[in-house]
């Protein structure tokens, strides 16, 4: 954390706007504690609320646009190559595109405030070919709430920003596998009522 710090101290809303992406791409960024901390020095005075917002906002589409994009170009190609012994199919993707129809808005919404689902739901839209515009409507605004979400927390803890971050880190973690195994077994449950 000190070194990602360190880069917001040297460059500012740039080094801000590059983690979020690489955060959202999948790389080891703490997304939540980086926005809580710009939280804090917008609460100090020392980053303007629009500006970090805006940042915040701006690097966390790009970052999920190019998972997206990802998934879009690279999707068919690998479920071709190496789908078959991972028993991937068209035809199931065919059914995850139809799940994304009724459901996988709210998924690539929501999305943001579940660890390890951010990074793997616009892969999954971009590989079963949802619309970009639908994509876009629900996975940005989703950006926009979340990152509103932590800038607000940082803002109003100020000073106790680290502790916070941490709990909030190690919640969110709980969190995530309890409604990542729930929905899990949801869905098994429902395609063994269907069967």
């Amino acid at each position: 954390m000190e070194s990602i710090l360190a880069w917001i101290s040297t460059y500012g809303y740039a080094a801000i706007f590059l983690l979020l992406m690489l955060g959202i791409v999948g790389l080891p960024v703490p997304d939540e504690t980086l926005l809580v901390f710009c939280g804090y020095l917008v609460s100090s005075g020392r980053l303007h609320p629009a500006a970090i917002f805006a940042t915040a906002v701006a690097g966390s589409c790009c970052g999920i646009s190019i998972s997206y994009v990802i998934g879009r170009t690279l999707g068919m190609g690998a479920v071709h190559r190496y789908g078959k012994p991972l028993h991937v199919t068209e035809e199931r993707l065919a059914t995850i595109h139809e799940w994304f129809d009724k459901f996988g808005h709210w998924s690539l919404f929501f999305g943001y405030f579940i660890a390890g689902v951010r990074h793997v739901t616009a892969i999954v839209a971009g590989t079963s070919n949802l619309e970009y515009r639908s994509f876009a409507a629900y996975a940005y605004s989703g950006a926009a709430v979340w990152a509103a979400s932590f800038l607000t927390l940082g803002y109003f803890v100020g000073e106790n920003w680290r502790e916070i971050a941490e709990s909030l880190h190690r919640y969110i973690l709980y969190v995530s596998v309890v409604v990542v195994v729930a929905a899990v077994a949801v869905f098994l449950w429902r395609k063994r009522k269907k069967a």
